[in-house]
């Protein structure tokens, strides 16, 4: 145990519906190490974390954290004992200043009077001390998502974590700042520090970690040398089975235009520069490009959740300016917003209520009046089993359900509605291997039964092994456009996504129009 800074030794967790998030679990952390654990969604990482954090007290099991043996009781307590966790939805107060952020609830002060000077020299001097670098004067609503993990981990290391506990910290980065992070992280080592990498992105992990242990079904099935396993090794051990970590798909046959976008700014600047593009009958379009380029406010605005004054959008030539979301879905449009916890699903609302939330109202779900109870029942019990839904029971609230299962909801209710046009943003942000193979799958099958495809995605092996085409932002604009995506190398995309090139208007123009013949 010497070797060891922390030993989880035969937790087990049970919730009191019954639920074992938990059983027998077994993890042990070498000092100065970062240790991946990773599993699929619902496997019990964040459970086993949040025992280890105290948020959560389990019914079986020891933890020995630097040599002893220790009951962290709450968050406060794991807290001083050294233990410090990043939760994936950030904790932080978005009117304050990052300084006021990094010492809430440790401020420095005497009675009662707060000391903004001496909070913003501790700050500054712990910004300095960990080589981040960030503001400690600018207020946190103002931050790129990057910017405001890096106060959580300041949070945690201005508290004292020896053992800082990262939960899918990629999961919202664009490819740019999951390297900064990897650089802070690689830092934070080396000054000491341990660290445990939760994701499920099996090339990040063996860039950045030395170990791995794999959860499946609540349970340990091992742990690694990074060095010593393949990707496809892992994968198999976290899905009990070989997975695809390249999608076979067959060629596309693009059809009618159903979405037709036409000078269309993608900011309130007046200079904005505009975008325009088509997207077919069975065939799906990649959107690539670092993110704050336009992504979102081209996704929201064909959504209906971002009014546009200039520029137009047709579906299935029906302009969509001024129409309702609820009417813009009624012209045939599915979409899985980025942000799923705020546009994507209602959390406190059981699985069954979020799967027909965007279709309750049709008549085959009523008569005279009245829900259709037993039919409702019956398609979200088929719904659960298609899309392998982790969970306890049907009328249980989404909010308690991991952060890759309440996608897999909202991925269930966009998809199984027959919907001739596809607006999939993000979708598999946050999910494991085999969910990830199992969406890109589901949007390879829609594609080929003639759908239309919109994929915006920070994932560039996602963009360029599932997109037939592919559109790339590039300071708000289209810097280039790829009939083919699939001849599109990953280095030559980057360049592209960071402005160092750029097709000219009469290239895009002319490869688009070679993409429509």
């Amino acid at each position: 145990m010497s070797d060891y800074i922390l030993s989880m030794e035969h937790i087990t967790k049970v919730y009191p519906n019954g639920f074992v998030a938990n059983r027998d679990v077994s993890l042990s952390v070498e000092k100065g190490e970062i240790h991946a654990l990773s599993g699929e969604n619902g496997a019990g990482k964040s459970t086993l974390m949040k025992v280890l954090f105290g948020e959560e007290q389990p019914e079986e099991g020891k933890i020995f954290f630097e040599g002893r043996e220790i009951h962290p009781e709450n968050s406060i307590s794991a807290i001083k004992m050294g233990i410090g966790m990043v939760h994936q939805h950030f904790m932080l107060v978005p009117s304050l200043t990052v300084a006021e952020n990094i010492v809430l609830g440790m401020e420095p002060g005497r009675f009662g009077y707060f000391n903004k000077r001496e909070a913003f020299r501790r700050a500054s001097e712990i910004i300095e001390k960990y080589r981040f670098s960030i503001d400690p004067r600018e207020r946190v609503e103002n931050l790129p998502v990057g910017d405001k993990q890096k106060v959580e981990i300041l949070k945690a290391l201005y508290r004292g974590a020896k053992l800082l506990i990262l939960d899918e910290p990629t999961a919202v980065l664009t490819p740019q700042e999951t390297e900064e992070l990897f650089v802070q992280m690689n830092l934070l080592k080396a000054q000491g520090h341990t660290l445990i990498f939760i994701s499920h992105k099996l090339r990040e992990i063996k860039q950045i970690c030395e170990h791995i242990t794999v959860l499946r079904g609540g349970r340990t099935v091992g742990t690694a040398r990074v060095a010593d396993v393949t990707e496809q090794e892992i994968s198999r051990m976290m899905v009990g089975r070989d997975v695809m970590l390249e999608i076979e798909k067959p060629p596309a046959h693009p059809g009618k235009t159903v979405l037709q976008v036409r000078d269309l700014p993608l900011s309130d600047r007046p200079d904005a520069p505009t975008i325009s593009f088509d997207i077919r009958e069975g065939e799906i379009l990649g959107v690539a490009g670092v993110e704050g380029n336009g992504q979102s406010e081209l996704a929201m605005s064909i959504a209906g959740l971002l009014p546009y004054k200039t520029g137009s959008i047709r579906l299935k030539g029906k302009e969509l300016r001024g129409l309702s979301v609820r009417k813009i879905r009624a012209l045939g449009l599915s979409h899985i917003s980025e942000d799923r916890m705020s546009y994507g699903c209602a959390a406190d609302a059981n699985i069954e209520e979020n799967l027909f939330s965007t279709t309750i109202y049709q008549k085959k779900y009523s008569r005279f009046g009245l829900l259709r109870g037993k039919l409702l029942d019956r398609r979200t019990d088929e719904l659960i089993r298609e899309y392998r839904i982790k969970c306890s029971e049907k009328k249980e609230p989404v909010r308690m359900l991991s952060g890759g299962n309440i996608q897999k909801v909202v991925v269930a209710r966009e998809f199984s509605g027959n919907t001739p046009m596809i607006l999939a943003n993000q979708p598999t942000r946050g999910i494991d291997v085999g969910a990830t193979e199992f969406i890109r799958n589901k949007l390879v099958d829609l594609r080929t039964n003639g759908a239309a495809v919109l994929l915006i995605s920070a994932d560039l092996n996602e963009v360029l092994e599932v997109s037939d085409s592919l559109l790339v932002l590039s300071s708000g604009g289209v810097s280039a456009y790829f009939a083919d995506a699939a001849q599109v190398e990953e280095d030559t995309l980057g360049e592209y996504m960071l402005g160092l090139r750029q097709m000219t208007a009469q290239e895009i123009g002319g490869a688009v129009h070679e993409a429509s013949d």
